[in-house]
């Protein structure tokens, strides 16, 4: 069982109902579609690398999460952070704190809300 969250690069939407809309629409253009990835942009990248400090994604010990290397889950302007459920609490307040920080939108595709 795993809990996802999306980290993305751009203008904060102003609302939930926007944040999904532009959700959707980058997980159709960057993570879905057929054509090869994207590489992330710079901020992703420096986001990813910052998240990992805290919670490495060493496959051959434990990690929180689900599908490591979590920069391969990194396209264009957004990254789908898969992680184990049981660490999900604490990795989601961190991961949205670090966004914040990052100057990017944090959203939770499960209760379609942005995270602060």
């Amino acid at each position: 069982m795993s809990y996802d969250l999306a980290v993305w690069d751009g203008a904060r939407p102003l609302d939930d109902e926007q944040a999904g809309s532009v959700y959707d629409e980058l997980c159709a253009r960057h993570l879905e579609s057929d054509e090869a990835a994207a590489p992330p942009t710079p901020a992703v990248v420096a986001y990813v690398e910052a998240l990992l400090r805290r919670y490495p994604d060493d496959i051959d010990g434990d990690t929180v999460w689900a599908s490591p290397p979590v920069m391969d889950e990194a396209s264009g302007p957004i990254v789908y952070l898969v992680m184990s459920y049981r660490a999900a609490q604490e990795v989601l307040d961190h991961a949205a704190s670090l966004a914040r920080e990052h100057g990017l939108v944090c959203y939770d595709p499960q209760v379609a809300r942005l995270r602060a």
